[in-house]
């Protein structure tokens, strides 16, 4: 390549691989073999699940360095930055290192193709053992069994909730999907299964895999608690988790926030089966000061209260309506909201009946995934809902919202990465103009 740039490589792999999904790990385990990518020589933790990965990434990840560790952690996709999914040591890894990464992966891979994404997680395991990361933390992309990431045999295997998504590729049935994420198992290793109620066919999965797994509300737990000044308090709750060897570790209470205990409690479980004294950690502070981007990310605004979440499948937007519905605002809750055509859009709103003052929906110009904001508006009539406007891009949406807004309203941005992150460089500038 003449122009080394990240955003000409970038630009290069979307057109490399005849298939943008292209599940399996022949092709890019031949090649992490031939870069010597494999086995990992640190510890690994892999996440898979439907919802809830990067939160309890996030977590790990700021227990880790907390605890001294140097973490790589490789999370998909990215917001604003393709960097986002690289990170060492608490940062997002530059762009000499990722091109450096690419370039030895495509001397590697001769007659070999490979796909953006597995391109993507083999730059990460090239950066993290260039750099010295001494412990992974993995999020798997799609599925499991066969997503790029299962190349790696994980130490510590975390599966999150799961639910219906991706059914194109995964099936239809919520325990075939179970099983496709219980695929990152391996005989004799750790299992976390953050999964509140765990279909049948993870249950069987994780069985048959081998693995020593601690299941959330039997192994461990995220309990109501009391508060410190010792009143029962809802907004609390306490992690008790088990160590390896089995006995019992009790924190003290954590006031709840915007992220799922759950999910919080998962990364706590696995850190200590990890080996981190968890014990030893400012837990409550810890966890109070993490803010993955787009994940229940709250901003004010001239009076106005921003509320950015990437929910974008029936499971996730109903654990958004139910924080919303627990996080009263002064004023109206409006949503603006876009997604993807491919997802369950019927589903997906019917989880917000009568939440939401207005809708304020966008078409996606640049992107053949999005739904017409038309086809949702439609939906939205369906179901009874009649104060929605239509707008040409997400740019339209965001400022007709605003236009109807006042101090102590509510916007709500939700129903995919996209949506997400096209929202928050404007909400930057706004802040930036307000500060001028």
């Amino acid at each position: 390549m003449t122009d080394t740039s990240l955003a000409a490589w970038l630009e290069r792999l979307e057109a490399l691989h005849p298939r943008e999904i292209d599940l399996g790990l022949d092709r890019v385990g031949e090649v992490a073999r031939r870069l010597a990518l494999l086995p990992a020589s640190v510890p690994v933790v892999t996440i898979a699940g439907t919802n809830g990965k990067g939160s309890t990434a996030a977590a790990l990840e700021a227990l880790l360095l907390a605890a001294g560790y140097q973490p790589g952690v490789y999370t998909s996709p990215h917001l604003l930055r393709f960097n986002e999914r690289i990170r060492l040591a608490g940062s997002d890894v530059g762009d000499a290192d990722i091109v450096a990464a690419f370039a030895d992966i495509d001397r590697a891979r001769g007659e070999i193709s490979l796909s953006y994404f597995e391109f993507a997680t083999l730059a990460a395991l090239w950066v993290f053992r260039q750099r010295g990361a001494d412990v992974l933390v993995l999020e798997v992309g799609l599925g499991g069994r066969l997503d790029a990431v299962n190349i790696v045999d994980a130490t510590v295997a975390v599966i999150t909730s799961i639910g219906l998504d991706h059914q194109d590729w995964l099936g239809d049935d919520i325990d075939g999907i179970a099983r496709e994420k219980a695929g990152i198992l391996r005989p004799g290793i750790d299992a976390v299964i953050a999964e509140a109620q765990p279909p049948a066919g993870l249950l069987e999965a994780v069985a048959a895999s081998g693995a020593r797994a601690r299941y959330l509300g039997r192994d461990f737990h995220c309990q109501h608690s009391q508060g410190a000044d010792d009143r029962a308090d809802a907004d609390c709750w306490q992690p008790q988790l088990v160590s390896a060897a089995g006995t019992a570790t009790v924190l003290p209470p954590i006031a709840a926030g915007a992220l799922l205990p759950s999910n919080l409690c998962a990364a706590l479980q696995a850190a200590l089966l990890l080996g981190v004294d968890v014990q030893a950690l400012p837990v409550p502070s810890i966890l109070a000061a993490l803010q993955p981007p787009g994940r229940r990310q709250r901003r004010q605004l001239g009076g106005i209260d921003y509320l950015l979440d990437v929910a974008h499948n029936p499971q996730s937007v109903e654990k958004l309506v139910e924080y919303i519905d627990a996080s009263p605002c002064n004023g109206k809750t409006i949503a603006l909201f876009s997604a993807m055509k491919d997802k369950d859009l019927t589903a997906m709103l019917a989880q917000t009946s009568g939440r939401f003052a207005a809708w304020f929906l966008a078409d996606q110009p640049d992107n053949p995934r999005a739904e017409k904001a038309a086809r949702l508006g439609d939906l939205l009539r369906e179901q009874g809902e009649f104060m929605i406007s239509v707008s040409k891009n997400l740019r339209q949406a965001l400022r007709r919202a605003q236009s109807v807004m006042t101090e102590g309203d509510r916007l709500v941005v939700f129903g995919s990465f996209v949506t997400v992150a096209a929202v928050m460089p404007l909400l930057d500038r706004d802040e930036n103009r307000g500060k001028a």
